[in-house]
């Protein structure tokens, strides 16, 4: 497996792989129609958002990695009580 492919599957460093899945998964039942999937889209969408505001307050704070790793994402997402996307 390519270097790239592997970044990206690695749940530390992607934290809506579980999104990205379910968005390649839709769009495979329902024979690329983009228009079946847009739920899925956006969710990601928003997921990506989310994580990328984390991760520039966390830069801003002088945090270290400015990604939370798996296991931190689950304490701030157990914190919240619900999935902010």
């Amino acid at each position: 497996m390519p270097m790239v492919t592997r970044r990206l599957r690695d749940p530390d460093i992607n934290p809506c792989l579980s999104e990205s899945d379910a968005s390649t998964r839709c769009m495979a039942e329902n024979n690329y129609d983009k228009e079946s999937c847009s739920s899925h889209f956006l969710k990601y969408k928003n997921c990506r958002k989310f994580w990328n505001s984390v991760m520039i307050q966390r830069r801003q704070n002088g945090v270290e990695p400015p990604m939370p790793t798996a296991a931190e994402r689950d304490e701030i997402l157990g914190a919240m009580g619900k999935m902010p996307y």
